[in-house]
């Protein structure tokens, strides 16, 4: 793939971008913008990287790198960069892309195997479309199984299917979290519930005695 972000044209933006957001969100960060590194060149190849450091790189780096890859994707936003040229750029902290790449490929062949021996689809958890990318090269050498992007926007998905499948699987939804519930519970003690039934077995009063019918 030919460069076509040039450091010298498209630093300057970047770090306007950045610097916004770090003093509106009070981050305490470094970074450094360089053209492109490739330490996985069959899989990315980007003409820009910007790597991260400083007191509050653990925050980017948590959550499998919510925060990194969700600012990654709006500085890319800001500079107009089309989807199909995303790859182009790359966010990194502590060498952690450079490691999910490789963690990645490791998954791509081992989804490959399952499906090999018990000839069933094997679905991933739903990712960004760099993420994606990265397992579809994993396996674009295969011609046994082969990988297929299913589902649409959040709960888009890779799946590994046998080659010769021609009806593709629905994509798997991850299970909604579950809302808290500030509904007050009755507290109980030994003898039940709390409050004037304390004390109380099945339909008896305090004295052991069935409870008296009501006169009418």
């Amino acid at each position: 793939m030919p460069e076509k972000y040039t450091l010298a044209e498209a630093k300057p933006r970047i770090e306007q971008f950045l610097d916004k957001v770090f003093d509106l969100a009070g981050f305490d960060l470094d970074y450094a913008v360089s053209e492109g590194e490739t330490p996985h060149p069959d899989f990315e190849n980007p003409d820009l990287l910007v790597r991260f450091s400083g007191a509050d790189v653990d925050l980017l780096l948590g959550n499998k790198a919510e925060l990194l890859l969700a600012l990654e994707q709006l500085t890319m936003e800001a500079l107009g960069m089309p989807a199909e040229e995303h790859s182009r750029m790359c966010f990194d902290a502590n060498d952690y892309r450079v490691l999910r790449i490789e963690e990645l490929r490791m998954q791509a062949l081992a989804a490959a195997e399952h499906v090999k021996k018990r000839g069933v689809p094997y679905h991933f958890s739903p990712m960004n479309s760099r993420e994606r990318r990265i397992l579809h090269l994993a396996l674009r050498g295969e011609t046994v199984v082969r990988s297929e992007s299913v589902g649409m926007g959040p709960i888009r998905q890779v799946v590994v299917v046998p080659f010769d499948l021609k009806t593709l699987p629905e994509p798997v939804i991850p299970p909604r979290p579950r809302p808290e519930d500030d509904t007050p519970r009755p507290r109980f003690g030994r003898g039940g519930p709390r409050g004037g039934d304390r004390g109380r077995g099945g339909d008896r009063d305090r004295r052991g005695a069935p409870p008296r019918r009501p006169r009418f």
